[in-house]
């Protein structure tokens, strides 16, 4: 494994975005975090990654809006980024909308680090 995988994570608790980076470091991938979706725009304007946790309600720009919005994107790289939805709220949304909305997967808050990282590897293989 030579290339090390980026993962871009939307999420505006702090406690989540820390969490995550220790969790995806032991698997030695790079993380870097947006507070909200219009961050996640410009990060992703900027850079390129392989992956994407979104977290659905964020300030700003909510992961849905965004995750509708990087679809659109003329990059075909960009525009395909598998994006994982994270929310503690799975009652507001169906797997079907979900993916209505451009999401790849679901992960249930509180945040279970064994499922995220199966998750993220079953995308990142």
């Amino acid at each position: 494994m030579s290339d090390t995988k980026k993962i871009l994570v939307g999420e505006d608790s702090s406690v989540i975005i820390n969490l995550t980076k220790s969790v995806l470091a032991f698997e030695n991938y790079q993380m870097k975090a947006a507070r909200n979706g219009k961050q996640v725009l410009e990060m992703l304007d900027k850079e390129d990654f392989d992956l994407i946790l979104m977290d659905l309600s964020m300030p700003v720009m909510d992961g849905a809006l965004c995750t509708q919005a990087i679809r659109k994107l003329e990059d075909e790289r960009k525009s395909k980024i598998p994006i994982i939805a994270i929310s503690g709220n799975i009652n507001n949304y169906t797997m079907d909308e979900l993916r209505k909305f451009g999401f790849d997967d679901f992960i249930q808050k509180p945040l279970d680090f064994d499922k995220v990282l199966a998750t993220v590897k079953k995308y990142l293989k």
